[in-house]
């Protein structure tokens, strides 16, 4: 890694930190730090489940235990376990600390006021455009790639949403039966693979590999979440998927057929290097077949649990919604 580029990231860590007072223990002039003030915040007025907060703000237990006592210890939050399934804990905001999460959201507003006020308007509208974009590349940099088995609950249920849209979409809408199968058997190894994204805990993405022995190997299934675009997502899993193919897969042309009303899928496609092709199977909803040869590089490999290669096989990265 660039050790510039490493550098500059850390400048500009040290001067946000500093400049939203995440260095004083009294955040927002509350008196306590900013993670216990963060959690009131993401407990919200519904409550949350603890291992759901865990994984949303990316703590270890023991921390994430520590400031729930200090804000059970403060009389504003309550710990209970579901009757249901006393395994699961849910933490809920008590009316201190509703009072409290209403105040820090006031100190909160003013402190972004005050980041802004000093500014011009065109120095306002730099910063506030600067803030969204570091936001969006930020939470690209949260989600993971992993091949995952198509049997999983996250699997499936990638599958059923990628079915669903394909549904609301396509003008004659969209019946799995009618469609060339991905059965399970074909999307884990050896035959296949299958790939599912994760933004947090909630599974956001996915795309599939079929190989097919000495013919081409085809993509399969590949699907963005709503929440999920704009981050750049499905030319990661298109780009993991080639570089997964080019390893694993005998033949080195990849193939694959989309809809024509999936026009983001399509230019994410053509981006990428695929070609049209003249059509290669009978699948009912394709409008449009497309091919790609692939090239194993010696140097390409998987950062060990990020599924993401150390280099990759591919185009520079973009935004894509859904496609086949």
């Amino acid at each position: 890694m660039d050790e510039t580029l490493i550098a500059q990231v850390r400048r500009f860590n040290r001067t946000v930190t500093e400049r939203v007072g995440a260095l004083n223990d009294r955040f927002l002039g509350r008196g306590r730090p900013i993670g216990e003030a963060r959690l009131l915040w993401e407990i919200g007025e519904e409550g949350r489940d603890v291992r759901q907060l865990r994984a949303q703000l990316g703590l270890d237990s023991g921390y994430l235990s520590r400031l729930l006592r200090s804000l059970l210890a403060d009389g504003l939050v309550t710990v209970e376990p579901l009757p249901r399934d006393k395994r699961v804990r849910t933490v809920r905001l008590t009316t201190a600390g509703q009072e409290e999460r209403e105040a820090l959201d006031r100190n909160s507003n003013e402190l972004a006021a005050s980041l802004l006020e000093p500014l011009t308007e065109a120095q306002r509208d730099r910063l506030v455009s600067a803030m969204g974009e570091v936001d969006r590349l930020l939470t690209a940099s949260m989600v993971s790639v992993a091949a995952t088995d198509p049997e999983t609950p996250e699997a499936q249920y990638c599958m059923q949403e990628y079915f669903a849209e394909l549904g609301r979409r396509f003008d004659s809408g969209f019946d799995p039966v009618r469609s060339i199968p991905a059965d399970p058997d074909e999307l884990r190894p050896p035959a296949g693979l299958l790939l599912v994204a994760h933004l947090h805990t909630q599974p956001v993405g996915c795309g599939a590999l079929k190989f097919r022995g000495d013919e081409p190997t085809e993509i399969k299934r590949m699907w963005v979440a709503p929440s999920a675009r704009g981050l750049g997502l499905g030319r990661r899993l298109l780009t993991e998927l080639e570089a997964h193919a080019a390893r694993h897969g005998r033949s080195r042309v990849l193939r694959l057929e989309t809809n024509g009303a999936l026009t983001e899928a399509i230019g994410l496609y053509r981006s990428a290097g695929y070609a049209e092709a003249d059509a290669f199977n009978d699948e009912p909803y394709a409008h449009h077949w497309f091919e790609k040869r692939v090239t194993p590089e010696p140097s390409a490999g998987i950062r060990p649990g990020t599924g993401r290669p150390v280099r990759a096989v591919g185009t520079p990265a973009g935004p894509r919604r859904s496609g086949r």
